[in-house]
């Protein structure tokens, strides 16, 4: 099987805890993405859900799909959420936002009885950080905020480059809430929590990748089936 086909197969099990009537969170990604297909198929058979997008790229795709799509000032409480990750660790710490997409996964998960994450097991991994750690930032005073995030993760016990995301034409990565990124390389991350909490501490950061608390299990596809972690029933 290839890594998509394994994606399919994480969603494929997800799907089925959807239910008639609930609230939805729809994730970003591309595993997200095979979800938010298979909904659609759902929908146009007959599901009633309603749903709120994570990006405007999973917005204009569930709507393409006549999926109903509502918000989180219309809905602010979620049933679940079904929605990828960078990578996964086996106390269900995450790392989230390859797609520039984590700020509002973030508040959408946050909104979320359940998260659900889905992937392929090749996100699994014992400590995070191999897959670089995106931190959202405001454009204003970028340097000084570059400079205050690099010392926050020395201070937590991380060192590696800060690059600045760039789309393949050299041009600054812009997220859909007017933002940067910077991605920081930091190969392992030995304090999680440390990290998150003192980046969440720097002026300037308007969210980081780590998700930590949010994820409730999560349902990873490999050569041998599928494995679940944490609450997936």
């Amino acid at each position: 099987m290839t890594a998509d086909d394994l994606k399919k197969l994480a969603a494929a099990r997800a799907l089925e805890l959807v239910r008639p009537g609930m609230r939805l969170g729809l994730g970003t990604g591309s595993t997200a993405k095979h979800f938010v297909d298979l909904l659609g198929q759902r929908v146009a058979a007959g599901l009633d859900v309603i749903c709120v997008a994570t990006s405007e790229a999973t917005q204009a795709q569930a709507l393409a799909l006549g999926i109903r799509m509502s918000t989180l000032d219309e809905t602010p409480e979620l049933d679940l959420t079904v929605d990828g990750a960078d990578e996964i660790d086996p106390q269900l710490r995450l790392i989230k936002g390859g797609g520039a997409a984590h700020l509002r996964e973030k508040i959408v998960a946050a909104a979320s009885v359940r998260m659900i994450v889905i992937a392929d097991d090749s996100k699994l991994v014992e400590k995070l950080g191999r897959f670089p750690l995106p931190i959202e930032v405001v454009p204003f005073g970028l340097a000084a905020t570059r400079r205050a995030v690099a010392a926050a993760i020395a201070g937590s016990g991380s060192a590696g480059e800060l690059v600045l995301r760039k789309r393949p034409d050299g041009a600054t990565v812009v997220t859909d809430n007017g933002n940067y990124i910077l991605d920081a390389h930091l190969g392992a991350i030995e304090q999680p929590e440390a990290l998150a909490f003192a980046l969440g501490q720097v002026p300037g950061v308007v969210e980081h990748g780590l998700f930590i608390g949010l994820a409730s299990g999560a349902i990873l596809a490999g050569a041998d089936g599928l494995r679940l972690l944490g609450a997936t029933g």
